[in-house]
This record gives C-alpha cells, structure tokens and sequence, in this order.
C-alpha cells in the first residue's frame, strides 16, 4: 500500500469516527426545569394560592399546568418544562374544570 493510499485510509476513518461520535453525543433529551422552578414562574405570573400541579403533555408539549386560586376565579397557568415560558394563562370556569376532571378520568 503507497503512503499515499494509508494516509488517505486514515484520514477517512479519523473523520468517519468524529461523525459518528457527534450524532451519538447531541442530547437525545432535551433538559427540562424542575416543578419547583415552573411553579415559581407561574406564581410571578398570577400571586395566589396553587390548587394543583402536574407534569403533562398539552398539545404535543411537555408542560407544567398549575390552578392558581385568585379573587376573581382559579387561573390554570402552563409552564413550558423546557424552556420555563409561560405558555397559557387564563381564568377556568367550572364548567371547564368539570370538562377537565371527566377527561382525567377517561384517562
């Protein structure tokens, strides 16, 4: 084999070798914040008093949904578990919240 031919054999397998070992090491998981963190998130967005929290898929997304107890109705927030934006805010009416606890049931 000319010098020529191994140095090339050696520089194809040292690349092949970087390629294969960035694809295995880019996060098959993408990290996602604590539901302490999100719940403190979603109170800077509504200070009341939290009914529940959950860790759910809404939507196709990975969220933290909180009921935030305030004076003027229970406001479900959703916490992005990724990237700790708030997703959703509004105020639930208890036909929703029945809506809701139907839908987990079935669940």
């Amino acid at each position: 084999m000319s010098w020529r031919m191994a140095s090339a054999l050696a520089l194809c397998i040292f690349f092949s070798q970087g390629v294969a070992l960035s694809k295995s090491t880019s996060p098959a998981k993408r990290r996602t914040i604590s539901m302490a963190a999100a719940r403190k998130i979603a109170l800077e967005r509504e200070a009341g008093t939290v009914k529940s929290g959950e860790r759910e898929t809404e939507k196709g997304r990975l969220v933290y949904s909180f009921d935030i107890q305030m004076p003027n109705g229970i406001h479900e927030v959703n916490v992005d578990a990724h990237s700790g934006k708030i997703l959703e805010d509004h105020i639930e009416s208890p036909a929703d919240e029945a809506k809701e606890k139907a839908q987990e049931k079935k669940n």
